[in-house]
This record gives C-alpha cells, structure tokens and sequence, in this order.
C-alpha cells in the first residue's frame, strides 16, 4: 500500500532555457520547483529542460522532448508532470491528451500548496476564488471526456459546449459571490486597523521561507508557524511589541516568489494591505541562497506593484549561520562568482549601499538581534517624533529609563 502511494505522488519537471533565462537560472528555476511539489507532498523524479526561444504554442516544449518524455513517465509509470511556467489552456488540453497523465503548471502548483496552508476563511475564501478564476478558461479540458465517451460527434460536441456555459455561468456567480464576501471581510479587518491606534506599524516582507515567521516569533515572543517549506505563512499576523518601552504593531506577511500567479497577487492584495498602511518595511533576505540578490529584485518588483508610495526599509540579511562560500585559488582567471565571496565582502558592500539600514543576523542562532532592536526603536522613534512631534517629551522619558 506504501508503496502504490508513493508511485501514486511522482511526478517530473519540465523547463526551459531561453534566450531571458540562462541553463543556470533554468536549473534554479527547476530547483524551486522541487521544493514547491516537496511543500505539496510530491515526489519530483525527474527534470527535463528544454533550449527554446520561447515556449511552444501547442505543447510548451517541441515534439521531441515530449516524446521523451512520454518514454520516460510509461517506463517508470510516472503519474504526474508539472511545468515551470503557467500553461495555456491548449497547451494544457493538448500535453495531456499525448502523454495521458495529469498535468499541472506553476500556477496551479502553488494554488494547490495555498489550498494546504490556508488556516482562516479569509485566506480560503481568496484561494478559492484564485483557483476559479484559473479554472475559468479551462473548463474545455475539464469537459473532453464528454467527447471520448459519445465518440466525439457533433451532439457530443455541443452538448459538452452547454454544459461549459453552464459551468461557466455557475463559476463566474460564485465569483461574484466570494468578492463580496471578501469586500466584507476587508471593511471589517480595515475597521480592526483604525481600531488599533495610532501606534507605528512595521510590515516584514521577503521572498518566501526567508525566516519572517522566525524573526516573528523571536520579537513578538509569539508562537507563529514557521516551517522549512514555502508559503509557510499566509493569513496575516500582527503583534503588538515593546522595544525599551516604546510600543509598535508587527506584522507577518505572506512570502513572495518568482512568477507569482497573477491571480494569486489579486486575490491576497487585501491580505497585502497590512504592507500598504505599514509605516516601516522589514525585508528579510536569506544571505545563504545562491541567487539572494534576484530574490531582492522579486519582492522590490512584487512591492512596487502593491503599493507604489516609498517607505523607509531597513534590510536584513538572515541566515548568515548558514552561510558558505568557495575561495578561488589564486590561478583562476574565471570571473568571480557569488559562490566566492566572502560574508564580510558582502556585508561591507551591502552596508555601504543601505548606510545604516542594513543588518546581517541569524533569527535561528539569536544572533544580532539586539542591533536590530535597537535599529527598530531608533527607525519607529524617527517616524513617531514626524508624525506626532509634540510627543518628543515622552521618548525622553523612555530614552531616560
């Protein structure tokens, strides 16, 4: 029986390298992938990457490499295959009819992981309505087994077409119903934070399985779920926390990641207003990633897009107990890479870029976090003392204590 389940849960990964995406970005893209189906409870088997200029119309790779693939999931008896980007609704229908397993891309992947994580029903009332507006334009797949069991005729054929409509309509009003639901939900949730005072709200942000939820618990001595897997966290937590007295709102929000699903943005951007009305961003990075700096790029890109007014940020660099690099020897010529330089080469770059806001630290190790305290009281003080200047006595008074 164990051994059927775990047949049962395999799967391969397909990918490309193109002309804007490197056989090393390729690989790492793969990677990430990996530990998608992992957070999924899947097996990964295999990967395949492809050299394309651009994905193929009808079946994402070219007929070779499906054909490839379709030796290898019926020699080893292979289930499922996932795909590193989000499939058009043909090349959905046609991958699946050539090589007769279930397909998923990316999107559906990482739709499937929010289903998992999501604890509230606020969260599962947004990934629902992600996963519908997904589902909408391939209700045509869903319904080809309608064609394969009447021979495929003309009345098989419209009577499928009615029942897409059908569904179609049935869909687009459950839709309907759920954003307002959720419209409610956020008036509730936008009174709860006019509710909460006027005291400073600092948001952390950062790729996903960076360490938020760890940094979380050890300020807020709070017990926030924080795991090894991605998308970890997803409903919103907030905190109040006192550094040396002085009293703010922390908040935990959920990880982003390279090609986040548009539906995914949409649905969770009133999730993401807890970033909006934060007055003070904390962006964790994991210094010990191979590609930190890309990491950078994605969720400055993915903040950009949820709010575009500048907040002060200060940047932290977690995980720095976990940090490794490889000295060149003093007879390669090759250019450097990431993997070779050293953690005070970064950290003395990085600082002079950021000046002050920029802190390296372990969440897992306690390591600096007093010099992030402290940063925080110095940055919320700054940010009060603007907002309500007459105020100033009072942080005499905690500065004095």
């Amino acid at each position: 029986m164990e051994n059927n389940q775990t047949i049962n849960n395999t799967a391969v990964l397909v990918g490309l390298i193109t002309p804007e995406q490197n056989e090393e970005k390729a690989n790492e893209y793969l990677d990430e992938l990996d530990f998608l189906a992992d957070t999924a409870g899947i097996i990964p088997v295999k990967k395949f990457l492809q050299r394309l200029n651009a994905p193929h119309t009808n079946t994402y790779v070219g007929e070779g490499k499906l054909s490839e693939i379709k030796t290898y999931i019926e020699e080893n008896e292979t289930p499922l295959i996932i795909f590193d980007d989000e499939l058009s609704p043909r090349q959905l229908r046609n991958i699946e009819r050539i090589l007769n397993i279930q397909v998923l891309d990316r999107t559906i992947l990482i739709l499937e992981i929010f289903v998992q994580r999501a604890q509230t029903s606020y969260a599962k009332t947004q990934v629902e309505v992600a996963q519908l507006q997904y589902m909408l334009p391939r209700l045509t797949r869903l319904w080809s087994h309608l064609d394969r069991q009447r021979g495929g005729g003309i009345t098989a054929r419209g009577m499928g077409e009615t029942q897409i409509e059908t569904d179609k309509r049935i869909i687009k009003s459950r839709i309907a119903f759920l954003k307002e639901e959720l419209l409610k939900i956020d008036k509730q949730m936008s009174t709860q934070r006019k509710n909460r005072g006027k005291l400073v709200r600092v948001a952390l942000v950062g790729y996903t399985n960076v360490g938020k939820s760890t940094l979380m618990n050890l300020l807020s001595k709070s017990d926030v779920f924080a795991e090894n897997k991605l998308f970890a966290t997803l409903d919103t937590t907030v905190r109040k926390v006192t550094v040396d007295n002085l009293p703010f709102l922390l908040c935990d929000t959920v990880g982003f990641i390279r090609k986040l699903p548009h539906h995914l943005v949409e649905s969770f951007k009133s999730t993401l207003d807890e970033v909006r009305e934060a007055d003070l961003l904390v962006h964790i990075v994991d210094i010990s990633h191979s590609n930190f700096e890309e990491q950078i790029e994605v969720v400055t890109k993915t903040l950009h897009e949820i709010d575009k007014e500048q907040k002060p940020v200060i940047l932290v660099f977690n995980k720095i107990d976990a940090f490794t690099y490889t000295k060149k020897d003093d007879d390669d010529l090759t250019p450097r890479r990431r993997e070779n330089i050293p953690l005070s080469e970064l950290r003395q770059s990085w600082m002079a870029k950021m000046a002050e806001n920029c802190l390296f630290i372990s969440a897992k190790e306690k390591e600096n976090i007093d010099e992030l305290k402290s940063l925080l009281y110095q940055r919320i003080k700054e940010i009060h003392m603007q907002r309500f200047p007459y105020n100033d006595f009072l942080y005499q008074q905690y500065s004095e204590e």
